[in-house]
């Protein structure tokens, strides 16, 4: 297992050439569909970093930290997952299951229900934090994308329903930071040009 890991050096020069190895020690070029899957996964966890710091000044900061925080650890989970392609080190190694994406929708759950109905799209905004959020959701759509499309022709477990759950959970979750912090949110008015 990777839990116990000792990263000494930064850099290896081993990636100098273009390519790098995948979990399993494959050598392939950086522009695989594999690495751009995980690299975005990677993005991702970065933006919903970004999430957290936005909250500090936010009264949704206390709900949804730890639950971020959650969510990075199972975002990096999805991202050895997918630098994986062989299934029976990927058996060994942490993935993305079916209660990951059980305890997200418990998640949107929890918070959806204080939000007024949508009538138009939301556009994205609503304070620095909901701001953020929306950033996050927009990074979560295009890493489902690209995970599609690997999937197409390789396995890539429950990462697609994962990522579709959490770029719901984001734009919840973004909505309920503007609610909490009592900032506007706005909606798109398609006369408005």
């Amino acid at each position: 297992m990777l839990r116990h890991m000792r990263i000494d050096r930064v850099y290896t020069r081993g990636g100098d050439q273009g390519e790098t190895s995948l979990i399993g020690g494959e050598r392939v070029s950086k522009a695989n569909a594999r690495l751009d899957c995980y690299g975005t996964v990677d993005e991702l966890n970065a933006v919903v970093g970004l999430c957290a710091e936005a909250l500090a000044q936010s009264a949704a900061r206390e709900y949804l930290l730890p639950i971020l925080r959650r969510v990075q650890n199972e975002l990096f989970n999805a991202g050895c997952e997918l630098a994986t392609p062989d299934a029976e080190q990927r058996a060994k190694l942490p993935r993305i299951e079916q209660r990951h994406i059980d305890a997200l929708e418990r998640d949107i759950d929890a918070v959806n229900d204080d939000l007024p109905a949508l009538k138009s799209f939301v556009l994205p905004g609503g304070g620095s934090a909901s701001a953020h959020f929306h950033l996050a959701r927009t990074v979560a759509r295009r890493c489902e994308r690209l995970v599609v499309a690997l999937a197409q022709h390789d396995d890539t477990g429950l990462t697609v329903q994962y990522l579709n759950r959490l770029s719901d959970a984001l734009f919840v979750w973004g909505r309920w930071c503007a609610l909490k912090d009592n900032q506007p949110e706005n909606v798109w008015d398609s006369r408005h040009t």
